[in-house]
Order: structure tokens, then C-alpha cells, then sequence
């Protein structure tokens, strides 16, 4: 089975370096061959190629304000959600607004895992319990019930309402999928034998039940059920396949509705806009669900590798950046331009003048938008630029395709660093490295 699993990675590596040479005859012909572009020059080819209206356009995790072409006095919902965007709950009501384009502001607000809860926040849930959404005055919590109230007030995201009848074993089988997801994942095999199994059987009943839609969809039509099923299977393929070297969606497993739905999934922008990447979700769930279990087998331990260190182009979530490299390599480098001092300050290896990293991050930039032919960065640079690769969130930071492709451009060129370096081992109990106070000073400005 390993040796499958590296000839197949071997093949997908050599298609994405195919397609990575056919992307890089788009990318900007006039980027010179030498370190370090300045910051001006940076942002000057990182321009998006079209009008960026974070109130308007695509969904981003960084807008605090949603209209969809309506006027901003009409505003009648206020999301509250987590500041990092890791909460599933959070993810499955925003993913709702934004596919049923309901106008709503944002408030953003810490996870204990990360951080201490807003004392505002308390006044408005005293139990600090996250998603809640102001509707016309009133407070309301819990995601589903969240959800059938958005319904009441705009209507149903498909052909029933989320409370229907009709859908109450769909919704009983999402609860067993969560159960079974985090049954085998937190626990050790051999702790719970069947866990494996009784996940797998899970999926069997899934694969069964969209078989029988005419659609690649859990009804007629994309619904409220893709979106509420949509933020745990996110979290289910990336972990499993960290953990346990598993892959829900691979060709291994004889789900094709399963991996159909997922594909339809991915198709729509929505979705991939404010999905999150693997290497974000492996690292934001220990401390959620209070420890993830490896398998420690060696096909585990390759899918673990490849998730921590690349090539990110051969993970199963790499067609996040099928179609798009252009735009997001762009993206990426605009992201870290905007907050490029908050990033030097959080900058751990404080040993090296901060002018060392500042140039050597400029070089990984310059080598992202190159594509090829990496050049490397100042001496001793490798553990900030490491650093770096290991805090990039996704969609918090940017979206999920251009947060690969930059861990993979930071990656390269730290590994061109003879000097090496690397952080410390990311935390399991909480994620309290995650410093986000330098960030939030540039909040109020242009978000993108």
C-alpha cells in the first residue's frame, strides 16, 4: 500500500510540475532575476487583475461588512464567529449566508484555545459560546438553530427548511459522521478497534444516500445539507489523512457519490474561497477536540511529512489551486505586503537583524511570483521564513490555494538556507503562539 501511495504521488508531482510550467508562461514576464524586489515593487505586481469590493465580490475572510449589491442601511444580521475562523459551527452558518447572499456585518471574536474572549462579548452571550448571530435585535446561538432562523427570515437554502421532516435523518447521519470521525481520530487503535470501521461504514450510508439524489448534491440541488455537512468533512479529510494516513476521498475507497459531492463542492467558489487548507486544520483541531492520535504506520507518516514540509502540490486538497495559480500567487504576496511589519515582529529569530529576514522574505516573495529557477535567501534566514510557513492560516490570512502555494515558495527558498533552521514544534494543547495582537492594528484598512 506505501509503495501505491508514493507511485501515485510521483505521478500526480510530475502532472503539477507540468501544469506549474504551462501556469508560469501567464505569470508577469518583467519580474527580474534578482533577490529581493522591494516592497513597492511587490505590491506593484501583485495588483489584482480586476477590482477587489470586499462587500460586494467574492467571499473573503477578511471583510467585516457583506451586502451581495444591497444597500448597507438594509443590514439586518450580525455574525459573530471566531477571529481565526478555525470553529466549524461558525464555518457551516457563514458558508450559509454567503451562498444565500443574506446581507450581514461581522464580529470577530476569540477562541480560548487561542485566546481570551472578548469581555464585550460576554455582555452580549454570557456563555462566550460561538457562532451567535444579532437578528432585528434579538441574540441567537447554536449553529442549526442559528440557521432556521436565517430561514424564518429569508428561506430555506434549497427545497426545505433545515427543521423539515423530510431532512431529519440527514441530519441524524451528520451527527454520526461527527461522532465517528472524532471516534477514530482521538482515540488509539487499539483503544477502539472498530473505529476505523464503524467510520468507514459511515461513509458507506453517505455514499448510498447521494446516490440516490439526481444531482451531485444531498437534494435536487445545492442546500442547507451540503452546508451543513460541508465544514466537518473539510476537517475529517485533512485530519485523517495526517492522523491515520487515510483519504475519504481517495480512489482507494469505493465511494464515487462521495467523491463526486466533494468535487461539486470545490467547483463552487464560495466554497474554496473560504474553506481552510490541510496544514491549517491538522494543527487547529488538537487543542478543539483535545488531542488527535497518529497511527504511526509509514504511510501515515508520509502523509504527515508531506502535510508539514510539501510538496503541498500533491496533497489531495491541491486542487485548491487548480486553474488559479496566477491570482493567488498575487494574493499571497499582497497578504504579506500589508502586514509585512507585523510579520518582523513576530519574527522568532531575533538573533539575525531584522533587515536579514526582511530581505530574505522579500527573496521567497519574488521567487513565488517567479515560479522557477528559486534563488536563496540571506544567511541564517530559514528558521523565520520556516516560521512564517508554520503560523499562515488559511482562510484567516488568505485563501486556502494561495496559502499553498506561499508555505511552498517560503519552503524552497529556506531550503536553499545551508544554515537551515527550524521553529519549534507547533503546541497540541492550545495554540497560544498564535499572536495576533501586531495584526489587528491594521484592521481598519483596506482589507485585501
Amino acid at each position: 500500500m506505501l509503495r501505491n501511495f508514493f507511485h501515485k504521488s510521483a505521478l500526480l508531482k510530475q502532472t503539477r510540475k507540468h501544469s506549474s510550467k504551462n501556469m508560469r508562461s501567464l505569470l508577469p514576464s518583467t519580474i527580474p532575476d534578482t533577490p529581493g524586489l522591494d516592497w513597492d515593487t511587490l505590491k506593484a505586481l501583485s495588483a489584482p487583475t480586476y477590482p477587489i469590493d470586499p462587500a460586494n465580490g467574492p467571499a473573503n475572510a477578511q471583510s467585516y461588512l457583506r451586502l451581495f449589491g444591497q444597500s448597507e442601511k438594509d443590514v439586518q444580521v450580525t455574525l459573530f464567529r471566531d477571529l481565526f475562523a478555525w470553529c466549524p459551527y461558525c464555518h457551516k452558518v457563514w458558508l450559509f449566508l454567503e451562498e444565500k447572499k443574506i446581507s450581514y456585518r461581522v464580529q470577530k471574536v476569540s477562541m480560548f484555545c487561542y485566546g481570551e474572549k472578548e469581555a464585550w462579548y460576554k455582555k452580549i452571550v454570557p456563555s462566550g459560546m460561538l457562532p451567535a448571530i444579532e437578528i432585528k435585535g434579538s441574540i441567537v446561538t447554536e449553529s442549526d438553530t442559528i440557521i432556521s432562523r436565517l430561514e424564518q427570515e429569508y428561506g430555506p437554502l434549497g427545497p426545505f427548511p433545515l427543521m423539515h421532516p423530510e431532512l431529519l435523518s440527514l441530519r441524524r447521519l451528520e451527527r454520526s459522521f461527527f461522532q465517528a470521525w472524532c471516534g477514530w481520530l482521538c482515540y488509539k487503535d487499539d483503544v477502539r478497534e472498530s473505529s476505523k470501521a464503524e467510520f468507514v461504514a459511515v461513509l458507506s450510508e453517505l455514499d448510498n444516500i447521494l446516490s440516490q439524489s439526481p444531482g451531485p448534491f444531498f437534494q435536487s440541488e445545492f442546500s442547507n445539507m451540503d452546508t451543513l455537512f460541508a465544514p466537518f468533512f473539510e476537517r475529517a479529510h485533512a485530519s485523517l489523512y495526517y492522523y491515520k494516513g487515510f483519504d475519504m476521498f481517495g480512489d482507494e475507497l469505493n465511494f464515487p457519490h462521495l467523491r463526486a459531492w466533494n468535487a461539486a463542492m470545490q467547483s463552487r467558489e464560495t466554497v474554496r474561497l473560504i474553506r481552510a487548507d490541510f496544514f491549517t486544520h491538522v494543527h487547529d483541531l488538537p487543542p478543539q477536540l483535545g488531542g488527535c492520535v497518529e497511527t504511526g504506520s509509514a504511510l501515515q507518516k508520509a502523509c504527515k511529512q508531506m502535510v508539514n514540509k510539501g510538496p503541498w502540490s500533491d496533497l489531495p486538497d491541491a486542487v485548491i489551486t487548480d486553474g488559479n495559480e496566477d491570482d493567488l500567487r498575487k494574493e499571497a504576496v499582497r497578504r504579506v505586503a500589508k502586514h509585512k511589519d507585523a510579520i518582523k515582529v513576530v519574527n522568532p529569530d531575533q538573533s539575525n537583524k531584522q533587515d536579514n529576514f526582511d530581505v530574505s522574505l522579500r527573496i521567497a516573495l519574488s521567487n513565488l511570483l517567479r515560479g522557477s529557477d528559486y534563488l536563496p535567501p540571506l544567511s541564517g534566514a530559514a528558521l523565520g521564513l520556516r516560521h512564517l510557513r508554520d503560523q499562515i492560516s488559511s482562510p484567516r490570512d488568505m485563501s486556502a490555494g494561495a496559502a499553498n502555494l506561499l508555505r511552498q515558495a517560503l519552503e524552497s527558498t529556506a531550503a536553499l538556507d545551508l544554515n537551515g533552521g527550524e521553529p519549534a514544534a507547533l503546541p497540541v494543547k492550545h495554540r497560544r503562539d498564535q499572536n495576533s495582537q501586531p495584526f489587528q492594528r491594521t484592521i481598519s484598512s483596506s482589507v485585501m
